[in-house]
């Protein structure tokens, strides 16, 4: 038997959020064995999901990034010298983050003195703030989902669920992709619904949010 959505009615949006995904211990082992997203496992490489530049939800948030990377001390920012006429875009459609060397400028590598990871993250915990307010939503969305679906009675369903190597399309098929297909993340020490709980949060609000986690009695 299907383990039925834990539902939040939110106005005229109902929030549906997988159970077996909210209770399951997953956790981000980027750097800890991540086989990444090209076409062969290349944990090496530690890039994660990184290995693409990240595509900006609009050119609001599109601004934002720009606007925090400017902020960016070079020392914890490895490509901070890559930054051209397109600023730290693909081009001048800003629509993606510019890829340098095989992955998003943001991305610091294995041995970088400055810290290796989204140098964004890196400076928003500096700072003591959610790297959520600072990366592309893309970016710390994953492996979370949200499917949008308008019902007849005009209200407006949004499943939240975990991302799966089919939502890459056909370049999910050659993908190394091990984030939630595969046993190796399930291993972390929290249930999603805690250890996610800033980025839920800043998906579906603190009021829904907190409803959520009242239907998921600690375990």
């Amino acid at each position: 038997m299907t383990d039925p959505y834990i539902e939040v009615r939110d106005g005229d949006t109902l929030w549906r959020f997988e159970p077996s995904f909210m209770r399951s211990n997953w956790t981000c082992i980027w750097g800890r064995g991540c086989k990444g997203i090209l076409d062969h496992p290349a944990e090496e490489l530690q890039q994660g999901c990184c290995s693409v530049g990240a595509e900006l939800a609009d050119l609001e948030e599109a601004m934002t990034v720009a606007a925090y990377a400017a902020t960016l001390d070079p020392a914890i920012w490895q490509f901070h010298d890559r930054v051209d006429a397109d600023d730290i875009f693909s081009d001048s459609t800003r629509t993606n983050t510019k890829v340098v060397d095989g992955a998003c400028i943001f991305l610091n590598r294995p041995g970088f003195e400055g810290g290796e990871g989204c140098a964004l993250h890196l400076a928003a915990v500096e700072f003591d703030e959610s790297p959520t307010e600072w990366k592309p939503s893309v970016c710390w969305q994953l492996p979370v989902r949200v499917d949008w679906a308008m019902q007849p009675d005009g209200v407006e369903h949004a499943t939240v669920r975990r991302w799966s190597r089919a939502d890459w399309g056909e370049e999910g098929r050659t993908m190394a992709w091990c984030c939630t297909d595969e046993p190796e993340p399930y291993v972390g020490d929290r249930m999603v619904v805690d250890s996610l709980a800033d980025e839920l949060r800043g998906l579906v609000g603190e009021s829904v949010y907190v409803q959520l986690r009242a239907q998921l009695p600690p375990t």
